[in-house]
C-alpha cells in the first residue's frame, strides 16, 4: 500500500473518529448539564455549538503544537466558510429553513462582529496570547449573553430545544456516566485530531499545496462533519432554530474559542494571505447570511443554492495557488 494510499485512509479514518468523538462528548455534556439543571435551550445554544466545534479545536490545538500553524488558521477559516455556505446552503436545499427575527437582529450581527474583530488582532501577523485573552472575553460575554436572553424565547422557540431535554437525575450514576461520555469523546477527538493532521500534512508536501489551503478545503470540510449532521437532522425534524442557532453559534465560537484557546496556549502565525484574503471571504459570507435570512424571515431552496455557489466559487479562488 503507497504512502498517499495510507494517509487518505488515515484522513478517512480521522474524520469518523472524530465525528464520534463530537457526539459522545456532546451527548455527554447534554447529560451532564441537564443532570445540573441548566435549560435545554441554553444545552442546545452552548454546549451543542461548543461541541460540534470541538473537532475544530482539537485540530488546531494540534497542529499549532506542532509548529503548524498555516493549517490551524486555514481550519478555522475554512471551517466558518464551510458552516455558511456548505452546511446551510445545503440544509436548505434539503428543507427551506424558517429564521426567527433574533437570528437576524442579534446572532447574525455578533457573528460579523466577532470576524470584523479577528482583523486588528491579526494585522500584525500574530496571533499571540494577550489576543487569545482578549478572545476568550469575548465569548465570555457571548455565553453570559446567550444565558440571558434565553430567557426571553418565546415557549414556541424553547420547545425546538425540548430534544436537548435529557431528563437526567443528578445521582452519582448519571453523572459518572456522562463523564465517562465526555472523556471517552474526548480521548476520540485527540486521535482524530491527530490522525487528520499527520495525514494533511502528508497529503499538502506530495501534492505540493500550501498547508493554509489544506486547511482551507480537505481539513475544514471534514471538521465540519458533526454541523453537517446537526444541522440537518434539526431540518428534517422541522426545527430550524437549533440549525440554523447551531450554525451561527459555531462560527462564533470557532473564532472566539479556537483561535482564543490555540492562541492563549501557544501563538499562531497568521500569513499575509489570511488578512488579505481568507479573512475577508469570511466576512464577505457573514454578511451575506444577512439578506438570504432577512427576505421572507426563511432560507429557501434557492438561496441555498446560492450560497453553495458562491462557497464553491470562493472556494475555488482561495484555491488557486
Amino acid at each position: 500500500m503507497t504512502g498517499m494510499t495510507t494517509n487518505a485512509l488515515l484522513l478517512l479514518m480521522g474524520v469518523g473518529v472524530l465525528y464520534f468523538g463530537a457526539e459522545w462528548l456532546v451527548r455527554g455534556a447534554t447529560r451532564l448539564a441537564g443532570a445540573l439543571g441548566v435549560s435545554p435551550m441554553v444545552i442546545g445554544l452552548t454546549v451543542v455549538s461548543m461541541g460540534t466545534s470541538a473537532p475544530e479545536l482539537v485540530v488546531c490545538l494540534v497542529a499549532a503544537l506542532g509548529g503548524n500553524s498555516d493549517l490551524a488558521m486555514g481550519n478555522v477559516m475554512g471551517s466558518n466558510l464551510a458552516n455558511i455556505g456548505l452546511i446551510l446552503g445545503v440544509t436548505a436545499m434539503v428543507r427551506p429553513l424558517e429564521v426567527a427575527g433574533r437570528v437576524i437582529t442579534r446572532e447574525i450581527p455578533v457573528m460579523v462582529a466577532v470576524t470584523l474583530l479577528l482583523f486588528p488582532l491579526v494585522w500584525d501577523g500574530s496571533l499571540d496570547r494577550p489576543d487569545g485573552l482578549i478572545l476568550l472575553v469575548v465569548l465570555a460575554l457571548y455565553l453570559l449573553f446567550i444565558n440571558r436572553a434565553a430567557g426571553e424565547e418565546t415557549d414556541a422557540v424553547k420547545g425546538e430545544f425540548d430534544v436537548y431535554d435529557e431528563k437526567a437525575t443528578p445521582d452519582a450514576k448519571t453523572i459518572a456516566g456522562s463523564l465517562a461520555l465526555v472523556l471517552g469523546g474526548s480521548i476520540g477527538l485527540v486521535l482524530g485530531g491527530r490522525a487528520i493532521v499527520m495525514s494533511a500534512e502528508f497529503i499538502a508536501a506530495s501534492f505540493g499545496v500550501p498547508d493554509l489551503v489544506i486547511g482551507l478545503t480537505l481539513v475544514a470540510v471534514g471538521t465540519s462533519l458533526p454541523e453537517l449532521a446537526t444541522a440537518l437532522v434539526a431540518a428534517m425534524r422541522k426545527e430550524a432554530d437549533i440549525a440554523v442557532g447551531n450554525i451561527i453559534g459555531s462560527n462564533v465560537f470557532n473564532i472566539a474559542a479556537i483561535l482564543g484557546i490555540t492562541a492563549t496556549v501557544t501563538p499562531i502565525r497568521v500569513v499575509p494571505n489570511v488578512v488579505r484574503e481568507e479573512l475577508p471571504a469570511v466576512l464577505f459570507l457573514s454578511l451575506l447570511a444577512f439578506p438570504v435570512t432577512r427576505s421572507a424571515h426563511r432560507v429557501r431552496r434557492w438561496e441555498g443554492a446560492v450560497l453553495l455557489a458562491v462557497y464553491l466559487a470562493l472556494g475555488a479562488w482561495l484555491f488557486r495557488y
